[in-house]
């Protein structure tokens, strides 16, 4: 499973630095918008919106913004209607990349995200390209400081996780999306938080970029597609060595 969590990683450590609440609060709610609008408004019996919500709640989401999101989801409240579409390409080196999108503009957001797979060296793909290389999973990011490795490990296993992925910051939980809850409340219930808890794309294998170009260009594509307004989730099959990604960033 190595590399699997290493964008995650990034990502973590990128907003720990760039702060990027209010962007990240605009795409939670976006996706508890569209999750209420396609199973209804009670978690309980919505196990995406149950998930959007837990997500809304690790970046600290005030409950009046979550109960706003619902409404306009079910339409209690006026709200945007957003279309969900995934893009498929190729990033420098041969890394396979999967964009998903809430949009309310189609053509303004294939436009987009196009330029930006050409600015950085990559190719976006026809759909299908890629999305065979990566596995729905449930993933739950958390920071390694005060976590015991064997206890988490025991946990986890115990409620169903088929995976724990060590990183240099951070453990990488990974369950088959049906026990995803299951193991998100085992860990909750035992006092662990989370960096993030949500349904994911794993690579089934990674591509190592060692060269540095290819690894500078590679960041700045995940990047500027990451900072797109339309832009939900990014997933990468790569994995950049640390002395190449020492020397990029």
């Amino acid at each position: 499973m190595a590399g699997h969590s290493k964008w995650a990683n990034i990502k973590h450590r990128k907003g720990a630095i760039d702060a990027k609440r209010g962007k990240i609060f605009t795409r939670l709610i976006k996706e508890i918008m569209v999750a209420a609008r396609m199973g209804g408004g009670d978690p309980n019996a919505n196990p995406r919106l149950r998930t959007a919500i837990v997500a809304a709640k690790a970046v600290n989401m005030p409950k009046d913004n979550i109960e706003r999101g619902i409404k306009k989801g079910t339409g209690e409240l006026e709200g945007v209607v957003y279309e969900e579409i995934t893009y498929e390409g190729y990033g420098p080196g041969g890394v396979a990349v999967l964009v998903e999108c809430m949009t309310d503009n189609r053509v303004r957001t294939v436009a987009d995200v196009r330029y930006i797979f050409g600015k950085c060296n990559g190719n976006m793909g026809e759909s299908g390209c890629v999305n065979w290389m990566f596995d729905r999973k449930g993933s739950i990011l958390i920071e390694r400081t005060g976590v015991d490795e064997e206890r988490l490990m025991e946990l986890a296993i115990e409620a169903g996780a088929e995976d724990v992925v060590e990183e240099a910051e951070t453990f990488q939980v990974l369950t088959a999306p049906e026990d995803f809850d299951a193991v998100r409340e085992a860990l909750e219930t035992a006092g662990i938080t989370f960096v993030e808890a949500g349904i994911s794309m794993v690579p089934q294998n990674v591509v190592e970029v060692a060269e540095e170009k290819a690894a500078k260009q590679l960041l700045r594509l995940l990047e500027m597609l990451e900072d797109n307004d339309d832009v939900q989730n990014v997933h990468a099959n790569f994995d950049i060595p640390d002395a190449v990604m020492e020397a990029v960033s």
